[in-house]
This record gives structure tokens, C-alpha cells and sequence, in this order.
């Protein structure tokens, strides 16, 4: 499949996914080498890369690059190559609590994406039949709940490090545009007393500097207690307090989970609908289509679908 045919890529066109795992990339310094899965079609060229980082949750392998297999599946089976890392916060590794960077590794996780990119090469000789089809011009970014703030900082968004007091830019300029889903909002008070005593870092995150373009994916009834004070509009912080081009999906009724993407009849999904995240799962996809590659409609025809629903899923909002 040339670039051309590509760029034509629909919904209505499967393909068969090709998906390998762990691929092992030695990282001296890091706790443990880096372990990613890669999904891919196994047809096509000039293919679009998604690099996919997990949240956390209280399911051991779904916070791995064993998780959110509605999204990586479907994202692969048209027309992308997906990049899920294990970051060092999952469940899988057991790492000691007193490891550096623990619990959460937040600048590790984002590390973990630039790597990615740095070993491409590597990536494309472990896994078969992927040599040569990777489009390096055309990468994005996703993530969900603490993904999501990962993908934020990929994407321009800053923080003030609290060890030591410096400003972490981990901005990735490879990355042309990105998804976030259910990601956290602001820090300072709107933050749960807890989350600002424990995660730290959360206090911080200023938005005012992602400027790359994103679509931010919140539910309406996300109140993520556990995390903030203000309720589901803490999730829109990222769109609302950045500057550039964005877009603001909101699903109705949807709550952490957004239906359930972060793997298959998953036990700790208190919104599952099959429906919610067949929209998610399209919108995304047809958002990056049109993103990386502008002279693709997919986005509009995704959004004018929506609307036209007679009972709309959810709606959508641009800046």
C-alpha cells in the first residue's frame, strides 16, 4: 500500500493485526529495560505511528503493554503501528516502593516515549515483517487517566519537579499531535488533600504551555473523587488551558473508563458500554487521521456522524 493509498485509509477497511511482545530495549540507568508491544497491520506502508501509554488501576496487567487492547487493536487494524510501553509504575514490575521516581515514575514514563522514538531501528528489526513501513514524520501520541498525563508532557505541557525545584520540559518535538483520555486537569486546590501530599508532581501542571494539537476525551460523569474536588470539568483542564488547535470530546454518562478502554470485559470499568467505546475508538482514530495527514476528511465526517446520531454519544468542541 503506497503513502497515497494510506491517506485513503476508512473505517469500513479492517486489516488483520500483526502484534509482538515483549520487544526488549536495554536502557541502562532505568530500573529495568524497556519492554513495549507492538501492533501493526500486516499489510500497508508509510504506516503512521501511536505511541500508547498505560494509566495505573487496580488490575495488575492492563496498566502494561498487555492493556487497552479495544484501542491498539482497532488503531492497528486501520492503518497504524501502535507503541505500548511498560513504564515502570505498572503492577508488573514490583518494583521496591523506595525506587527512584516511585510511585508513579512521571518522568520516566514520558522518557520512556523519546526512547521509543530514538530506537525505531531496533524496533523495526524484532518485530517481523515491520522493516521499512514505519512514516517517522507522523507520530502521535495517546494515553488514558495517568497515560494521559504522560502524553501531556509529550505534548508541551510542564510541571515544577518537587525534588528538586526545577521546571521538567519534556516536550517531544517528534510527536505531531495527541490524544488524552480522562486525563488529570490542574493541580494547586484542585487537588484531593491526599493526591496533593502524595503525588506532588499533580500540584504544578501547567497546560499553558501545550501548544502541540490534541484531542482531549473526558466523561461527563468522571468525578475521579479520589483525585480532585472539582468534579468531571477537572478533566477538561487540558483543553480548556492550553493554547493551539484542540478539540474537546465529552461523552455522555461515561465515567473513568469511557466504556471500558482499557481491555476487554475488565472488571474495574464502572461505565461499560460497548457503544461508548466504538465511539471512542473511531473519533480518535479519525481525529489523528486528519491530523497527521490534513488533507484527510475523517474528522469532519466523524463529527457530523455523531451529531447526526438521534441520541448523540457525546459532542464535540474546537478551538
Amino acid at each position: 500500500m503506497t503513502e497515497s493509498t494510506n491517506t485513503a485509509a476508512t473505517l469500513e477497511s479492517p486489516t488483520p493485526v500483526l502484534s509482538v511482545g515483549p520487544v526488549v530495549l536495554p536502557t541502562p540507568g532505568r530500573a529495568v529495560d524497556l519492554e513495549v508491544r507492538v501492533s501493526a497491520p500486516v499489510t500497508g506502508s508509510d504506516l503512521p505511528v501511536i505511541l500508547l501509554s498505560h494509566g495505573q488501576g487496580y488490575s495488575n496487567h492492563l496498566s502494561s503493554l498487555n492493556g487497552y487492547a479495544p484501542l491498539a487493536n482497532f488503531w492497528a487494524a486501520h492503518g497504524f503501528v501502535v507503541i505500548q510501553p511498560t513504564h515502570l509504575s505498572s503492577r508488573t514490575l514490583s518494583l521496591a516502593p523506595d525506587t527512584p521516581g516511585a510511585p508513579l515514575y512521571w518522568r520516566s514514563r514520558a522518557e520512556d516515549m523519546t526512547r521509543i522514538l530514538d530506537r525505531l531501528d531496533v524496533i523495526e528489526a524484532a518485530v517481523p515483517r515491520l522493516a521499512g513501513r514505519l512514516d517517522r514524520s507522523r507520530v502521535a501520541v495517546a494515553g488514558h487517566s495517568m497515560g494521559g498525563h504522560t502524553a501531556s508532557l509529550l505534548l508541551g505541557a510542564r510541571l515544577t519537579d518537587p525534588q528538586d525545584g526545577t521546571e521538567a520540559n519534556l516536550t517531544e518535538p517528534r510527536i505531531k499531535a495527541g490524544v488524552l483520555l480522562a486525563a488529570p486537569g490542574g493541580g494547586g486546590d484542585a487537588l484531593t488533600a491526599s493526591v496533593a501530599e502524595s503525588l506532588p508532581f499533580l500540584l504544578t501542571t501547567d497546560f499553558s504551555t501545550m501548544a502541540t494539537p490534541a484531542l482531549v476525551v473526558v466523561g461527563d460523569k468522571d468525578a475521579s473523587a479520589h483525585l480532585t474536588v472539582r468534579g468531571p470539568d477537572w478533566h477538561s483542564d487540558p483543553y480548556l488551558l492550553s493554547p493551539g488547535r484542540k478539540s474537546l470530546l465529552t461523552l455522555i454518562d461515561a465515567e473513568h473508563g469511557l466504556g471500558g478502554v482499557s481491555g476487554y470485559d475488565v472488571a474495574e470499568t464502572t461505565d461499560e458500554n460497548l457503544e461508548r467505546v466504538s465511539a471512542v475508538q473511531r473519533l480518535t482514530w479519525a481525529y489523528l487521521r486528519t491530523e497527521l495527514y490534513p488533507e484527510d476528511s475523517a474528522w469532519q465526517a466523524a463529527r457530523d456522524a455523531l451529531s447526526a446520531e438521534p441520541s448523540p454519544l457525546g459532542r464535540v468542541e474546537s478551538k
